[in-house]
């Protein structure tokens, strides 16, 4: 089965001379490409009972490593698990439209954190919103930044309980069955307060602009750029993954 590891190592040295990659970026590619191999070095295993002896290459223990991190993955799962109310779930996803997620690749840090930050409050307001739930909720969020193609495209998946507490936090308010909160509703107010956010990083100099976006530096044209991206649509669609026990196993 072709892996992450067997495309970096057959592909990654041309595709690097073609991209601009931050040393992060290149170490992490480093570290997959040499995962379980021998330039990690290795050890010996050896059977007590028949003595048969095989070889098994260090890992690179790198986060970003899908090798790696399988096994903290579903330690991931099982804790969530734990947490679960019984309840009906819904899967809530976030994504940014296609010209931030280009500017984002020079910064993830302010652009991934607002995105996060702005999508839970998002939820926060509409649901406590007398108008749809009227209920303070909570909610698992996980960012990411690829899509299934290995393209970048920051989005934010969500698993939110069907209600929230009431704001007096004495009783159980819960949605309507099998629909959680409007998605027009979500995309409008997520779309008004990244772009405000946005604005609000740019006056403070905390984005950085290479290539073909350098001009976007200049106050005018960043306010030219945002325009457009005030009246498109910018996805939010929440779906039910399926009840309580099993809806951490959604397939994202």
């Amino acid at each position: 089965m072709l892996e992450v590891a067997d495309i970096f190592r057959a592909r990654g040295p041309a595709w690097r001379n073609t991209v601009r990659l931050s040393l992060g970026q290149l170490k992490v590619m480093s570290a997959i490409e040499q995962c379980r191999s021998a330039a990690l070095g290795g050890h010996v295993l050896r059977c007590s009972g028949c003595a048969r002896t095989e070889v098994s290459f260090n890992s690179c223990r790198d986060r970003h490593c899908p090798k790696c991190q399988a096994s903290a993955a579903h330690r991931w799962l099982e804790a969530r698990q734990a947490d679960l109310l019984p309840v009906e779930y819904f899967h809530v996803v976030f994504t940014l439209p296609a010209p931030v997620s280009a500017i984002a690749w020079y910064n993830k840090r302010i652009i991934y954190g607002l995105l996060l930050d702005i999508a839970a409050d998002t939820l926060r307001t509409i649901a406590a919103d007398p108008r749809h739930l009227g209920a303070q909720i909570g909610a698992t969020l996980v960012l990411h930044t690829w899509g299934s193609a290995l393209t970048h495209h920051p989005h934010v998946h969500g698993i939110v309980p069907g209600g929230g507490l009431s704001p007096d936090g004495e009783r159980w308010i819960a949605c309507r069955p099998g629909f959680f909160l409007p998605v027009r509703v979500l995309s409008r107010l997520f779309r008004r307060r990244f772009l405000e956010a946005l604005e609000v990083a740019h006056r403070h100099g905390q984005l950085q602009f290479f290539g073909e976006y350098t001009g976007l530096a200049e106050p005018a044209a960043f306010g030219r750029w945002l325009a457009p991206l005030r009246t498109c649509e910018w996805v939010v669609y929440a779906k039910r993954p399926w009840r309580s026990g099993a809806v951490v196993q959604a397939r994202w």
